[in-house]
């Protein structure tokens, strides 16, 4: 009955790669699924930019699996660790590992995600949830996607 706007976003908030999910599943699994869409053409000839420099998120998206896969491609991540992560590693000593590297001035970069969100939420249809089917409020979600860089490309005309 609900549904969850999942993005990747540029360094000013505009909507890079939009997805729906249902509303009661976690975001860690779908973050494979983010990353696998990430297309960006360079301005010129050659292959589209699939790799970001950083990668900022949330608690949720905290997981060895995640961080595994942002080492294995080259990603740096700025991710905090939830507490309970923390006490678990804790608990377990030396055998816990070091903590996850975690830069705290780069993560306040973050509130431009959450500034994105919440000009994509401007939207009454998006922010009500009026939609019955997901395929439709994704059709909402990627149009105001567009709405948000038409203004930004009208700028440069």
């Amino acid at each position: 009955m609900t549904s969850k706007i999942h993005h990747l976003v540029d360094g000013a908030g505009r909507p890079l790669v939009v997805l729906v999910s249902p509303g009661q599943t976690n975001d860690a699994p779908l973050f494979e699924h983010l990353l696998a869409q990430l297309r960006v053409d360079r301005p010129g000839r050659g292959r589209p930019r699939t790799r970001p420099d950083r990668l900022r998120g949330d608690k949720a998206y905290s997981s060895r699996a995640i961080r595994a896969e942002l080492r294995r491609r080259g990603i740096t991540a700025v991710i905090p660790q939830p507490s309970d992560q923390i006490t678990h590693r804790l608990r377990r000593g030396s055998r816990g590992g070091r903590p996850p590297g975690f830069d705290a001035q780069d993560y306040k970069g973050r509130n431009v995600i959450e500034r994105g969100f919440n000009l994509t939420k401007q939207w009454r249809g998006l922010a009500t949830r009026y939609d019955k089917l997901a395929v439709v409020y994704r059709g909402g979600a990627v149009l105001r996607a567009i709405t948000i860089w038409t203004a930004h490309l009208l700028d440069t005309a």
